[in-house]
């Protein structure tokens, strides 16, 4: 039985790049993994994984075979009858193959296969030393690793992520010979630069994660992780409130320390007066900090940081990490003050001045068009028109703010901050100020795959607004995604879109929608070209040259707005959302295949056919709502509006007419109230009348008429059974 022996690999470096390091253990990893695969080396992986700090990257695996298992060949040659002559000596076809092989005829084996017999020659060898193969797997999976920008150092031509310093490379307690990046193998690693900055003996493999914990180094990094959990939670509760742990600056903190220390820390007061939200995003993005929250989820005045090191003076950490974070606190705080002086109406005129897209006009003819769009469906979906419009033609005025110059992924956030106390909205009413003030932030919602829609009512109907906008001005301006490139972000816009219309329960007319706003952006672009040709005239004549009709002709160009592309493109977006709740590619294809124009009545759909598919009887009559399909489209000659049931003879189709005739009188109502739930239910009773009709009934008759009576009782079927969806798709 061959021997397992665990396998550790170490690769000693300079500070690997923080958000890359995750990836190039896993990389590292899988590629140790492979490199054994395909060799035929065993592998009982058990629980590993990935193991990794600022300073190294390693594989343990706990049980690799230390040789190769035996490695047979089959080589299949010639078959008799070409390889044997009428006296059964060999022929040159046989002698060539048994040269090749290195051996003499006489000892090739003889196979047989559907053809007949045949001439094969077959080896078998002693696998190879893993220790022997172990230097070439591990180059091979270095040189796999994903480094887009890879470094050289000293005289030679080697590059990598960053310098290497060390190697580590032990199957078992035996070190393996071997070289990568000029540095030879053995069983020295590194502790902790400052704590321990010494080598480090591993006297055996399986010693590797005790040794570098004694040294100070925790190379597993969900080791690492939860420590930092731990002890940060531990640091915020010291202080009285509870600490905002977000995922993805616990990573990057994971992969800046190798012995994290949590140091709690505090600010003035006095800060807590900017948006909380400018001084998470400075704890968090730039200085890596954990802000701490009270029970109501506001910022307090404290954080932690988390700090390499044992520390011997912890005030002095403290006292580096607070004076770190002063000066980006003044410069928030002195941004919102001076943005609140400024006031909104001053911000929202500069906008004027800020070019949205080249072909669509400034920032603030966006916010023109969307105003517009925003008071037409709030009308629709019982918001307050007004408030609607007032809110959209605020909701970019925060870009022009020095906060979000500084922090832009406070777009919204300030605007929310700078409205709830600029005087210019004194007039309305507190609830319709909070309201209009909340819109702001809430229009930007989802603002990531997850997120929530917006609350608010204003807030829904200015994320549609926005939205709309963004995608008629794209297709117009001729921006519509390709490949990988989406400038303008129109795929996540029409996924926003398509999700606050849904979960908002709007039954809104999508394509109304989509002709509104494009519209707007017709009317705006027809403006623009207005003034270039007056200007571009004015400027003809003083010059005394005609005008160059070449102008005129591109700019005529630009006002074909091709909005009937929007609706599938929107659709398609809508496909990943319903794939991603577990709605089958069969249900998704036979609603979309209705078109319908609103989304929620999509949705509802959607829901319908799911609790159809689940019928005994569905399968049945997808499968013959597909097949009458067929026929229809077969079908010469056209296909009489109306059932002549004086024409109907045969029983089975007398209880179709019949059948089909009460359905229509059990679902009418059901639909025109959309529930199609009980509509597709009792068209699922029409199975037996179905599956009776197609064994007793021949549809093309040789009667004519007969047969056009057939197909307008078949059409009258399929009308009904396609009127929720397409069920046809969902026969298998």
């Amino acid at each position: 039985m061959t021997r397992l022996a665990p396998l550790l690999i170490e690769l000693g470096t300079e500070e690997l790049p923080v958000k890359a390091l995750p990836g190039l253990a896993q990389a590292l990893f899988d590629g140790v993994l492979d490199g054994l695969s395909k060799r035929g080396i065993a592998v009982e992986r058990g629980d590993a994984k990935p193991l990794y700090t600022p300073r190294r990257l390693a594989v343990l695996l706990p049980g690799v075979a230390t040789e190769q298992s035996e490695q047979r060949s089959e080589v299949l040659g010639p078959y008799l009858n070409i390889a044997l002559d009428a006296d059964g000596q060999p022929t040159r076809a046989l002698q060539g193959f048994a040269s090749k092989a290195g051996v003499e005829w006489t000892a090739l084996e003889r196979t047989r296969d559907a053809k007949g017999e045949r001439f094969v020659h077959r080896t078998v060898r002693p696998g190879a030393t893993t220790a022997a193969l172990l230097p070439e797997i591990l180059r091979e999976a270095l040189a796999a690793m994903p480094i887009p920008k890879p470094m050289r150092w000293g005289a030679h031509a080697h590059a990598f992520a960053r310098p290497v310093h060390w190697l580590v490379l032990l199957l078992g307690d035996a070190v393996v010979g071997g070289e990568v990046f000029g540095v030879q193998a053995d069983r020295m690693s590194r502790g902790h630069r400052f704590m321990h900055d010494k080598t480090v003996w591993i006297a055996h493999a399986d010693d590797y994660l005790d040794a570098l914990r004694a040294a100070k180094v925790l190379a597993d990094p969900d080791e690492r992780r939860a420590r930092i959990v731990r002890e940060v939670t531990q640091a915020a509760q010291a202080a009285g409130g509870t600490a905002r742990i977000d995922g993805d600056n616990l990573e990057q903190v994971n992969c800046l320390v190798e012995w994290p220390q949590a140091v709690g820390c505090a600010f003035e007061a006095g800060f807590l007066a900017v948006p909380q939200e400018a001084l998470i995003a400075t704890m968090e993005a730039n200085q890596k900090f954990f802000p701490v929250l009270g029970e109501d989820g506001r910022l307090r005045e404290h954080f932690v940081g988390v700090a390499n090191i044992e520390s011997k003076d912890p005030a002095e950490v403290r006292k580096g990490y607070e004076r770190v974070i002063r000066p980006r606190f003044a410069d928030a705080k002195f941004f919102f003050v001076e943005d609140m002086k400024q006031g909104l109406a001053s911000m929202n005129a500069g906008l004027r001045t800020v070019t949205y897209q080249q072909k669509l006009g400034s920032v603030a003819d966006k916010v023109a068009r969307v105003a517009a769009l925003a008071e037409a469906i709030a009308a629709q979906v019982g918001v307050d028109p007004a408030l609607a419009r007032r809110a959209a033609e605020l909701s970019k005025a925060d870009l022009q703010s020095r906060l979000v110059n500084e922090f832009p992924e406070l777009q919204g956030i300030a605007g929310r901050y700078y409205a709830s106390q600029d005087p210019s909205l004194d007039d309305l009413p507190r609830e319709d100020r909070l309201a209009l003030a909340n819109a702001l932030d809430e229009a930007y919602r989802p603002r990531f795959a997850g997120d929530d829609i917006a609350l608010s009512g204003v807030g829904k109907v200015l994320a549609i607004a926005e939205r709309l906008d963004t995608l008629a001005g794209g297709f117009a301006a001729g921006l519509k995604p390709t490949g990988n490139k989406d400038p303008f972000a129109l795929r996540r816009n029409a996924l926003g879109l398509a999700r606050t219309i849904i979960e908002s329960g709007f039954d809104l007319n999508l394509n109304d929608l989509i002709r509104s706003a494009s519209g707007e952006v017709l009317g705006q672009i027809m403006s623009m070209h207005a003034s270039e040709r007056a200007a571009a005239k004015a400027h003809a004549q003083s010059l005394g040259v005609p005008i160059n009709e070449v102008v005129w002709g591109q700019l005529n160009s630009l006002s074909e707005v091709n909005y009937e592309e929007i609706y599938p493109f929107i659709l398609d977006r809508l496909r990943g959302y319903y794939a991603d709740k577990g709605v089958p590619a069969q249900h998704f294809a036979a609603v979309a295949a209705k078109r319908s124009p609103s989304l929620y009545d999509f949705d509802r759909r959607i829901d319908a056919v799911g609790t159809f598919a689940a019928l005994p009887e569905a399968g049945a009559l997808a499968a013959a709502d597909k097949r009458i399909r067929n026929i229809l489209r077969k079908a010469d000659g056209a296909i009489p509006g109306q059932v002549d049931h004086a024409l109907l003879s045969e029983p089975a189709e007398l209880a179709l007419a019949e059948a089909v005739e009460a359905v229509y009188a059990e679902t009418g109502h059901a639909l025109a109230h959309g529930d199609y739930v009980d509509a597709l239910a009792h068209l699922a009773r029409l199975r037996p009348q179905v599956d009776a009709f197609f064994d007793a009934v021949m549809v093309n008759a040789d009667d004519p008429a007969l047969r056009r009576n057939r197909l307008a009782l078949l059409r009258r079927l399929s009308d009904r059974l396609g009127s929720v969806a397409a069920i046809e798709h969902l026969s298998i």
